[in-house]
């Protein structure tokens, strides 16, 4: 909720190779049971936009990969590309 009152969110998943943070972050699209985070968070706020008056918004969002000390952006044109 602080998200839609103007404060920064972030989603963290910390944990082993393996461990399912990819799954728990994405889930499946079928079953929407088996919907992961992002996609629940989105939903959310979007339909908190829709129902709000008077009101601009602006959303921005990233999706990072750590891993080996490497950052990689999965929104990025080129996900293998490391950041600096």
């Amino acid at each position: 909720q602080g998200v839609m009152e103007g404060y920064n969110g972030t989603i963290f998943a910390y944990g082993q190779t393996g461990s399912g943070k990819s799954f728990t972050m994405q889930g499946v699209v079928d079953p929407s049971s088996q919907k992961g985070i992002i996609p629940r968070a989105f939903e959310h706020i979007f339909e908190s936009i829709q129902c709000a008056e008077n009101a601009k918004f602006l959303l921005r969002a990233s999706y990072l990969e750590i891993y080996n000390e490497d950052v990689r952006d999965l929104l990025g044109a080129d996900t293998k590309q490391k950041l600096e």
